[in-house]
C-alpha cells in the first residue's frame, strides 16, 4: 500500500509540474473540463459521454508523454541536434494526431446530436 501511494504521490507532482511549464496542457485541461458538461448534453448514455471525454484524456497522458520526451532531450543537450529536433517533432506529431483524432470524434457527435 505504501507503494501505491508513493506512486499517487509521483504522478501527482508530474500533473503539477507539467501544468506548471506547459501552456498547452493547461489548455487541454481546460478543453476537458469544458468537455464534461458538453458530453453530458451531447450523449445521453453514460458510456457514449465516457467515449467522448476519452480522447480527452489520451491527449492529456500523450502531452505527459512529449513534455517529458522534450525536458530529457533538452536535458541531454542543449545545442541544436538534428536527431534530438525529430524525436521532439515526432512527440509533437502525437499530439496534432491526438487533436485531430478528439476534434472528429466531437464533431460525429455534434453531428448526430444536431440530426436528432
Amino acid at each position: 500500500m505504501k507503494r501505491w501511494w508513493a506512486a499517487i504521490a509521483n504522478s501527482w507532482n508530474g500533473i503539477v509540474a507539467c501544468a506548471r511549464s506547459e501552456a498547452a496542457f493547461r489548455e487541454e485541461i481546460v478543453a476537458l473540463v469544458l468537455a464534461i458538461p458538453a458530453a453530458m448534453v451531447l450523449a445521453a448514455d453514460p458510456w457514449k459521454r465516457a467515449l467522448l471525454l476519452a480522447p480527452f484524456v489520451l491527449l492529456l497522458v500523450i502531452e505527459l508523454l512529449n513534455t517529458a520526451i522534450e525536458k530529457l532531450c533538452d536535458r541531454i543537450t542543449g545545442e541544436f541536434d538534428p536527431a534530438i529536433g525529430r524525436v521532439k517533432d515526432m512527440g509533437s506529431a502525437a499530439i496534432g494526431v491526438t487533436l485531430l483524432a478528439t476534434a472528429a470524434v466531437w464533431v460525429f457527435a455534434v453531428v448526430d446530436y444536431v440530426r436528432m
